[in-house]
């Protein structure tokens, strides 16, 4: 199997979160236009993977009603999600860790057109129930500067609000 960073794997990740956004009514996109990397994986093998389908499916879908949809509601404009579920392969290759909430469906990395990143944070903070939410790559006198990456986990969440500047990650006060 070849290791090498696949852009194949990254953008099927992200159809796959939006695939789930669709399935809950939420998303701009038509569901027919996206194909999912979990289609993928079914037609590849012979192996049953249903179970692990399910999982992600399930964990997509709560990270959607949980803490995308409710963003993108509030503030009545287009969410950019660049990085959504994640095969632990492409975790590999692009520095992350196989154990990355990305891999399991409980993460995204996004930003919304028009608004500072640490506002989008803020926001997350103060009026939703998460796992982790951390601002990174954020500079102060730059609005448009970094993402937002955040999770939620339906078993536990620890409302882990943190920020990473590239090289260590703070506890973040907001």
């Amino acid at each position: 199997m070849d290791k090498k960073f696949n852009i194949k794997d990254q953008l099927a990740g992200i159809a796959a979160l939006v695939a789930a956004i669709v399935a809950i009514g939420g998303g701009f996109v038509k569901y027919g236009e996206v194909m999912t990397k979990l289609d993928t994986i079914e037609s590849r093998n012979t192996v049953d993977y249903s179970a692990q389908i399910a999982v992600l499916e399930e964990n997509l879908t709560e990270l959607c009603t949980q803490i995308l949809e409710p963003t993108r509601r509030n503030f009545g404009k287009p969410m950019i999600i660049t990085s959504g579920y994640r095969s632990e392969e492409l975790c590999v290759a692009i520095g992350s860790k196989t154990t990355s909430q990305h891999a399991k469906g409980q993460a995204a990395d996004f930003e919304m057109i028009g608004l500072d990143n640490k506002s989008l944070a803020k926001y997350i903070k103060n009026n939703l129930v998460f796992d982790q939410l951390i601002l990174e790559f954020y500079t102060p006198n730059d609005p448009s500067s970094g993402w937002v990456h955040c999770s939620y986990n339906k078993d536990e969440n620890r409302k882990e609000a943190l920020f990473y500047n590239g090289k260590e990650y703070t506890q973040w006060s907001i």
